[in-house]
């Protein structure tokens, strides 16, 4: 745990003073805004459909900071070398993983927490549940997370950015899709597909109307871990290449 705690430290001291994170925060939260303006506020609507709809909006904001904030992470390391000393040093795989989604994760849920006055906004002007709003804010770090995951992965493979940013995005749009392409198939191989799907079921007709399912919980939860897993496997194959 020492461990884990001296890189998260690290990394998240890293995202609080580099620039390149809050270029990325500001460009997350004006695009947000915009969104949330055109999108969510566009006619008159009940307030519970224009919540559902900043969630819709977030949503995709998350999916985007996710692969903005992962996919240098490990890449970065071996690019300036960095990735040496670590390898070298007293400290697991597992530990440099876990360590750097921490801090990822800390960063992500500060940024989605600058987000919170749209939603105070619409509780002030109409009639919505602080539940609701927990509830979708939770759906948004799950989805967050998970593609911080694939990020973190992604990057592992490679040392080149620009492919990590590219196996991150093909990686998560494959999982997105999951949905649309099950409607053209049949059962049982359709069902499989809709609950593999990472944005539709578990996001859509869930966290984004307020409703806190279990298995939607399970389903986050299993994702982040496997490609979480698949990133310590990874590394743990190159340390010996």
């Amino acid at each position: 745990m020492r461990a884990i705690s001296i890189i998260y430290r690290r990394e998240l001291g890293a995202y609080l003073r580099a620039p390149y994170a809050w270029v990325v925060a500001f460009a997350i939260l004006l695009a947000q805004g915009i969104l949330f303006q055109a999108h969510a506020m566009a006619g008159e609507q009940l307030s519970a459909m224009v919540l559902e709809r900043f969630f819709w909006v977030s949503s995709g904001i998350a999916i985007a900071a996710g692969i903005l904030l992962s996919f240098r992470l490990i890449a970065e390391e071996r690019q300036t070398h960095s990735m040496v000393l670590l390898s070298t040093s007293p400290v697991r795989d597992s530990h440099i993983i876990l360590g750097k989604f921490l801090a990822a994760l800390t960063f992500l849920i500060l940024l989605l927490a600058l987000s919170f006055y749209m939603p105070a906004l619409i509780k002030v002007n109409g009639k919505i549940t602080f539940t609701q709003v927990f509830v979708g804010y939770l759906g948004l770090v799950f989805i967050g997370a998970t593609v911080l995951a694939i990020g973190i992965f992604a990057s592992a493979l490679t040392k080149n950015q620009l492919v990590a940013a590219l196996g991150a995005l093909g990686i998560t749009i494959l999982l997105c899709l999951l949905f649309p392409l099950a409607k053209k198939l049949d059962a049982p191989v359709s069902d499989v597909f809709k609950e593999m799907d990472l944005w539709w079921i578990h996001f859509q007709q869930g966290f984004m109307r307020g409703v806190l399912n279990l298995k939607d919980v399970v389903y986050y939860l299993a994702l982040i871990y496997f490609f979480l897993l698949l990133a310590v496997k990874t590394m743990e194959a190159k340390r010996w290449q």
